[in-house]
């Protein structure tokens, strides 16, 4: 009985962290819009067209995915309120960006990769599985400035906050060194992520404050 009811208790106590298989589903709707059925736009511009392709900006591109899922992880066993907090805004940010997408359909055009070398190897299977669609805003951009927003609420410590400030920010500039968004994209995806996250702020889900070092960058 101490057994069964142990284990009922550890699951209760890690249950919340279902609630982050609300981000696959969401997804679900990413790969439904990613077409360039009907009218697509181009917001390139010429400073898009200075920014060079640089291939090694494809790895932090691809950690992506398990870095968002690690920081929520990190959160949940840190702060409960930022992890809950930081779900609801990226989840609302993901609900944004597919209505917009539903709305207004973008493209960026892709170079030619002429380079044999595996990390060009690399970009050419986010191209062959990732359609040209789907930009404004990024999603990668939204979702890494929001953990990067949330990151500032929970109390880490002086080399893990660099550590996840500069994978943050390496994943949001990697999405124009890949050619896989435009500066519009990526300004457009701050401006929601900071909408939403000032939205969320508006909800108390306790009366904690935060770290004086936080506050600036409250979630």
């Amino acid at each position: 009985m101490d057994t069964k009811s142990d284990a009922r208790s550890k699951f209760a106590a890690y249950s919340p962290l279902l609630w982050l298989l609300a981000i696959p589903v969401l997804n679900v709707f990413y790969g439904l819009l990613n077409n360039g059925g009907g009218d697509v736009g181009n917001l390139m511009t010429d400073l898009d067209n200075l920014i060079p392709f640089v291939p090694v900006f494809i790895i932090p591109y691809l950690i992506w995915y398990p870095f968002i899922f690690g920081m929520f992880v990190v959160f949940f066993a840190k702060d409960r309120t930022v992890y809950y907090r930081s779900l609801i805004a990226l989840c609302a940010g993901l609900i944004s960006c597919y209505l917009i997408y539903a709305a207004y359909q973008t493209t960026v055009p892709r170079p030619f990769l002429h380079d044999a070398g595996w990390l060009t190897g690399l970009v050419k299977f986010v191209y062959a599985t990732d359609k040209p669609f789907n930009c404004f805003p990024s999603i990668h951009v939204l979702t890494s400035y929001i953990v990067l927003k949330a990151s500032y609420r929970c109390r880490f410590g002086r080399l893990a906050r660099a550590a996840i400030f500069t994978a943050s920010w390496s994943i949001i500039i990697s999405t124009l060194f890949v050619k896989q968004h435009a500066l519009l994209d990526v300004a457009a995806a701050v401006i929601l992520a900071e909408a939403l996250v000032f939205a969320v702020k508006l909800t108390r889900f306790d009366k904690r404050k935060a770290p004086k070092e936080a506050r600036a960058h409250e979630l």
